[in-house]
């Protein structure tokens, strides 16, 4: 029997969804016989759904501030819930807001809104990791026991894909307006080429939106595969658990395949801090520079060495 109606809100990016994991277990744990409710976007409701910690997943539309009549249906099913805490772990100028949709007497809620019962009152939240903001801003309201986020559930069967046993995972994609925070296809390629050296096939994932970089890849090596657009979240995590490694740009399979427990090579430029979003798992290491455009291949396959003992990069 549900003794209170609890509400997680975590609406994106798929890297900051699977980082809130944890914290999202954690509130399970500490919430054990309540009903658990998650506002997110439609992305998640898969893996929301799937991880057996939620009563309820709600679809976020994310209506324009001056959409009256979805604003309004956002606010009757928020009022509807009855929820005794709200647990905001987006914690964006959108998800405050909510706050006062809430109606009267508010909820205890945990975030930045204000008003907030259990504020996250550290002034330097801004500079900290998501990972451990998050289990800062749970511990103040109460929840100090914040897991590593865990996607061992996250299971799919992988060899419909016929991939050969030494594969390595390349994530080429990003935000289509964030290109300074992609290295270039044509070099993922060259990659490519020196992991067929090593007896590594690469494997590309990403949606349509990468074909330029996957056609660039294939270019230079022929035999990369390209899985773009046959994957789900699911497989992705089910690949990167049998993965030689991955690397990949800063984008959200990345962040998954870190997570799932690729080994994993994160490339970043000055377009975003690692300290702050930066991709965290059993074995990850980061590479940044200030413009990725730049970043030497050989430079990347010697920082593959250490995580995938490969043979001594050309100089």
């Amino acid at each position: 029997m549900t003794s209170e109606n609890i509400l997680i809100i975590k609406l994106s990016a798929l890297g900051d969804f699977v980082q809130a994991l944890g914290p999202m277990q954690a509130i399970r744990r500490h919430h054990p016989d309540a009903k658990l409710t998650l506002l997110t976007t439609k992305p998640f409701v898969d893996i929301a759904e799937r991880s057996g910690w939620f009563q309820e997943v709600i679809v976020d539309k994310r209506p324009k501030l001056l959409n009256i009549k979805a604003m309004l249906q956002l606010r009757n099913k928020l009022r509807s819930g009855k929820f005794a805490r709200v647990y905001d772990l987006q914690t964006s100028d959108r998800s405050s807001s909510y706050y006062r949709l809430m109606g009267n007497p508010k909820p205890e809620w945990s975030g930045i809104a204000k008003g907030s019962s259990h504020p996250h009152a550290n002034p330097n939240r801004d500079f900290m990791h998501t990972v451990d903001r998050q289990a800062e801003q749970l511990s103040m309201a109460g929840i100090t026991d914040v897991p590593f986020p865990d996607v061992s559930w996250m299971e799919a069967d992988p060899s419909k894909f016929g991939l050969p046993e030494n594969y390595a995972l390349l994530i080429p994609g990003g935000a289509p307006h964030r290109p300074d925070k992609r290295w270039p296809g044509s070099s993922y390629g060259q990659l490519a080429a020196r992991l067929v050296q090593e007896g590594i096939t690469p494997v590309i994932l990403g949606t349509k939106a990468e074909e330029k970089e996957a056609d660039e890849i294939q270019a230079e090596c022929p035999e990369a595969i390209s899985l773009l657009g046959k994957t789900t979240l699911f497989e992705i995590a089910a690949l990167a658990r049998k993965a030689r490694f991955s690397v990949g740009n800063d984008t959200g399979p990345t962040h998954l395949a870190a997570i799932a427990g690729a080994p994993t090579l994160a490339l970043f430029s000055h377009a975003s801090n690692p300290d702050l979003c930066g991709q965290r798992g059993p074995e990850v290491e980061i590479l940044r520079v200030p413009d990725l455009s730049n970043l030497p291949v050989p430079d990347v396959f010697g920082k593959l060495r250490s995580i995938a003992h490969l043979s001594q990069p050309e100089t």
